[in-house]
């Protein structure tokens, strides 16, 4: 979302996509739409992901995890920069941008036959390796702040600050889950903490 924000495409959507929660026979119908009554239950059009982005980026997580029949799907969009709805005739031009990310190594799956190399390379232009939170425990106190604030926005908690003894804690952790661990435990501190103030005590 950030390289979406601070790029000339802000004015359009951002759309995230986990890919590993599409059930594949509803990839074409979630990723480029359907036209009314191309299948039994399709009593309206629907615009898919693609469409629905314009100009902006179309973020593919967990792509790694997408079915291997999928990905020859998404590759042919890839080349062509076209689609059609389901039950469609005419091709639609894709204006976004794609912005895939995994937490697989995707070359060790084009071993295993899980994953197709001409798409690993297609996606691949531009690659950027964002080491595990053990590796770079330096942000942790960033990420720990940008958290709390967020917990305070989306939760409604009142959470100023955390101590020095807490903060020294957190850093010593492994966070084999990485920031989502990191997330979904300064979440629960936030909204179980006794003071304004996030203490050790609230840790444990």
């Amino acid at each position: 979302n950030l390289i979406h924000s601070n790029s000339s495409r802000t004015s359009s959507p951002f759309i995230a996509v986990n890919c590993a929660s599409i059930p594949s026979e509803l990839f074409e119908s979630h990723f480029f739409g359907h036209e009314k009554g191309s299948f039994t239950s399709a009593d309206k059009q629907h615009i898919g992901y693609a469409e629905q982005v314009n100009q902006g980026t179309l973020f593919l997580d967990e792509i790694g995890e997408l079915d291997i029949l999928l990905q020859s799907k998404l590759l042919r969009f890839l080349e062509n920069r076209t689609f059609r709805r389901v039950g469609g005739t005419v091709d639609i031009a894709f204006k976004g941008r794609i912005i895939s990310a995994t937490n697989v190594d995707l070359e060790h799956y084009i071993g295993l036959n899980r994953f197709r190399e001409d798409l690993f390379f297609r996606l691949g232009m531009t690659t950027i390796n964002i080491p595990s939170l053990s590796e770079r425990k330096q942000d942790i106190p960033l990420l720990v702040d940008h958290f709390i604030s967020l917990a305070n926005k989306e939760l409604k908690t009142t959470i100023e600050a955390i101590s020095h003894e807490a903060l020294a804690l957190l850093s010593q952790k492994q966070w084999n889950g990485n920031i989502r661990e990191l997330r979904n435990t300064i979440y629960n501190v936030c909204l179980n903490a006794k003071q304004n103030m996030i203490q050790i005590s609230d840790l444990n």
